[in-house]
């Protein structure tokens, strides 16, 4: 259910069309919950059929135009409602973890290759949020928004920061079990 309020509070941070939606989904809020395309663009009809958004009059209408939405009080209303909720945690699932786990009983062979490598892709992501903060969040800004924005990419830089050096003490504690039949 949380892909409508992630549309609703991009839709309030600033209204947008459709395409320029995917492409800030692509540039922030997909870092931490992702989604194509083709579901963004469904869930802006039916935000839109439940009254939660509007689409903004176009200037001069225009075959293929791209339709700018904006957040009605109604989804404004939802997304309060939602954001005020309780909600657990959500098991994690990994699948690396389990590789790891069924590598004790079926040998190692490949793993130490993959564990370098998913180590290479979380410093990349570490070095992208980096920049994003340097670029985003200049000392000063302590606005309330700023400051909640800033919240989530440190979960993110410190999310990276852990499993790079979790991956590193794996690599260095990484036995190597004989393959199994």
């Amino acid at each position: 259910m949380s892909l409508p309020h992630a549309i609703l509070t991009a839709l309030l941070e600033k209204p947008s069309s459709g395409l320029d939606l995917t492409r800030r989904f692509d540039r922030s809020i997909g870092y931490f919950w992702s989604a194509t395309h083709q579901q963004i663009y469904r869930e802006l009809g039916r935000l839109e059929a439940e009254g939660h958004i509007r689409a903004l009059p176009a200037a001069q209408p225009a075959r293929g135009q791209k339709k700018a939405y904006e957040v009605l009080p109604a989804g404004r209303a939802e997304l309060a409602r939602w954001t005020a909720a309780p909600q657990d945690p959500k098991p994690h699932r990994d699948a690396l973890l389990l590789r790891l786990r069924a590598a004790a009983v079926v040998g190692t062979a490949g793993l130490e290759a993959d564990l370098r490598r998913h180590r290479e892709l979380h410093r990349r992501q570490l070095a992208e949020y980096e920049e994003i903060e340097k670029r985003d969040f200049p000392p000063g800004d302590d606005s309330a928004q700023a400051r909640l924005q800033h919240l989530v990419l440190r979960a993110g830089i410190e999310l990276e920061t852990f499993w790079i050096q979790w991956l590193t003490e794996a690599l260095e504690d990484l036995p190597v079990v004989e393959d199994t039949p």
